[in-house]
């Protein structure tokens, strides 16, 4: 496969009971609000903003946050600037979060997921040939699930409308984002009892989006699930914390147990693609 860019590998791990009342009582008695997530990340909510910590190359998700207000695209928070903490101020988007993993059913409609590609199409095409690409073909977010979207609904069920925590985001090639959106939002492994049904949505995806070349759509995302627990592993071995307690919480053995069934589903998955 084409060379790709390499995104890390950043877990969300929650914290004890203790240490989550500790945080709660804290973030209110400032008059903060945290967020689903925030416990971990250090989001909270004040008023129309939403306050966090710088992510590890913040001149990088800056300038591309820049890039959507100034091509006027209404997917991404916009950035405000810091605050007297030193946090970062984003633009609060309003809307539903699908953080828990039951979830009303428009959020995973073909209607749903037609318009999530068509979103990561728009992003993808504003920054196809920016300096922001930095030679690929685009900037791809790298983290996108239901987890990072925000959906609202407008009267014909729950639709996404935008996506968060470009904390990832990095120049790649097309096919990466689209191969991460079959993975995260089809949900591909054990739980999925249709092979060829799940074959079937990944190319209302594909067409949604306007993907062409599809050979490599399978490969790339057994390449996501090996990546992810791989990480995991390797970070859990050099003694990283949180990936620690992502191995112990089974993560990567939920990993493992994904990609073995996309392997073994692969015939089905891709003789639907078309």
């Amino acid at each position: 496969m084409a060379e790709r860019y390499e995104p890390r590998l950043v877990p969300a791990c929650s914290p004890g009971p203790a240490a989550i009342s500790r945080s709660w009582q804290s973030w209110v008695m400032r008059g903060e609000e945290p967020l689903p997530g925030g416990l971990v990340t250090g989001a909270v909510r004040v008023g129309s903003t939403i306050r966090r910590p710088a992510p590890a190359d913040p001149g990088f998700v800056r300038a591309l946050l820049g890039l959507f207000e100034q091509r006027g695209w209404d997917g991404a928070a916009r950035f405000l600037g810091t605050d007297e903490r030193g946090r970062e101020v984003l633009s609060y988007i309003d809307g539903h979060v699908a953080w828990e993993p039951e979830q009303p059913p428009s959020v995973g409609s073909d209607a749903s997921l037609t318009r999530l590609a068509e979103l990561v199409r728009e992003f993808h095409d504003l920054t196809a040939g920016t300096p922001l690409a930095r030679g690929a073909e685009v900037v791809c977010h790298n983290d996108l699930s239901p987890k990072n979207t925000v959906y609202r609904d407008d009267g014909a069920g729950l639709m996404p409308v935008a996506f968060i925590d470009w904390d990832l985001a990095g120049p790649g090639a097309r096919i990466h984002d689209v191969a991460h959106v079959c993975w995260q939002y089809l949900g591909l492994g054990p739980g999925v009892s249709d092979s060829v049904a799940a074959g079937g949505r990944m190319r209302l995806i594909c067409d949604a989006y306007g993907l062409q070349d599809r050979d490599r759509l399978v490969d790339t995302v057994l390449w996501w699930q090996q990546r992810c627990w791989r990480g995991i592993d390797a970070g859990a071995g050099a003694g990283d914390p949180a990936m620690i307690r992502l191995l112990e919480s089974g993560a990567a053995g939920a990993i493992r147990a994904a990609q073995d069934w996309v392997t073994c589903h692969r015939a089905d998955l891709a003789a639907s693609l078309g």
